[in-house]
């Protein structure tokens, strides 16, 4: 568990302070994270704006958590930005400075600073990779931060309620700057924590409701349009020079991410990826799916998840909605077993059957769902990441 953010303050005094070289938006929840920051990193880019967007994790290459006009950033521009980083760390080793202790994340996050403001991007949009307050991300001094959701993740590191892991995330939220926070229901309790930081920093709220109606699509569409409201709001002279900055249908489809209700196919069955990780997450996945009309009910789903997720809690949301479950792992590391989940599955008394190999248990799905069916693959962007490759638009 972190204790302190020092290592990653270390890291960037050593490479210039890159992270204050650019505007910087900073996303945070605990869902919808990844495609709000790419929401409004788009209608930057279509505004004319030169923009940035670090996100985390990546499903294919790491290259993919840098963007650059929307595209990967090139790799050999990164790993250049990485070997500075790592000397960085080196030299922190030698002194016996803060950033001796810099993790792996650290170590990106500052080449991904660095890559960002020797880019000379006007705005880059920041997502938190765990939690807030001491993230790596957090050496960020953002005008405009968001914190889209809050559900129950990370307990062990977090907290083990809503509000104490509201009180993680509005970590990020700096003096006089504005917080755009999603409120769940009225009175949501995580979000009240968020306005009360707020206020105790000087910091504008803006709480934007999500009803239960209303799409993940659809949600994470109003969030990022107050963001960019809010950014219009604090940055005239950007806006005076560019244009306004919109959302529309187009924008919507251009920032379309990897691994989020993704469809694909292989073979003649259609594939949906998406690694939604919490019980909350995957019921509203399923919802939204559950009114595509053109997937028929009851899915095949491959399931992998790491170590600290509520398998319980998932194999629930899936439970009376699926055909039948593949239980996998995501390869070696801090995964759950194939075996594992399947005796909990059997638990709860879901259809499942353990097949370890990701990709065995791929073209075991789409052999059972046939052409008449559908298969989810979900619980982890690590095991999308992993059968990705295999399926076709």
């Amino acid at each position: 568990m972190r204790v302190s953010i020092e290592p990653a303050l270390d890291l960037c005094e050593r490479l210039g302070f890159p992270q204050t070289r650019f505007r910087a938006i900073h996303v945070a929840g605990s869902k919808g994270k990844g495609s709000v920051s790419s929401l409004v990193a788009t209608a930057l880019r279509c505004a004319g704006i030169r923009e940035g967007l670090y996100s985390s994790p990546h499903v294919e290459s790491v290259e993919e958590r840098v963007l650059l006009g929307g595209e990967p950033i090139d790799g050999d521009r990164l790993g250049s930005a990485l070997e500075e980083a790592l000397a960085a760390r080196e030299a922190a080793l030698a002194s016996g400075s803060a950033a001796r202790d810099a993790t792996w994340f650290d170590v990106l996050t500052a080449a991904a600073f660095l890559a960002l403001a020797r880019a000379e991007v006007e705005v880059a949009v920041v997502e938190c990779g765990l939690g807030g307050r001491l993230d790596s991300t957090n050496v960020l001094r953002a005008s405009v931060c968001a914190i889209t959701s809050i559900y129950l993740e990370h307990t062990a590191i977090l907290g083990s309620t809503r509000t104490a892991i509201a009180g993680e995330k509005a970590g990020i939220v700096k003096q006089g700057s504005t917080v755009v926070a999603g409120v769940l229901w009225p009175g949501d309790e995580a979000a009240l924590v968020i306005e009360h930081v707020a206020r105790e920093r000087g910091a504008r709220f803006v709480p934007v409701e999500l009803a239960d109606e209303l799409s993940l699509e659809e949600r994470n569409q109003r969030l990022a349009a107050a963001i960019l409201s809010e950014l219009e709001r604090l940055e005239p002279a950007l806006v005076a020079a560019h244009g306004p900055l919109r959302l529309d249908a187009r924008i919507c489809e251009l920032a379309r991410l990897p691994g989020r209700a993704e469809r694909r196919w292989l073979g003649e069955t259609r594939v949906v990826l998406d690694g939604a990780h919490v019980p909350e997450s995957l019921e509203l996945v399923l919802r939204d799916l559950a009114r595509d009309r053109s997937l028929a009910p009851g899915p095949v789903v491959v399931l992998g998840m790491g170590m600290e997720k509520d398998a319980r809690g998932l194999l629930k949301a899936l439970l009376g909605r699926v055909d039948r479950v593949l239980c996998t792992s995501v390869g070696e590391g801090p995964y759950r077993g194939a075996d594992e989940l399947l005796a909990l599955a059997e638990e709860l008394g879901i259809t499942a059957q353990a097949v370890p190999d990701p990709r065995a248990a791929l073209d075991e799905a789409v052999r059972v769902a046939g052409t008449s069916r559908w298969v989810l693959v979900s619980g982890s962007l690590h095991l999308v990441g992993a059968v990705r490759g295999r399926t076709r638009l």
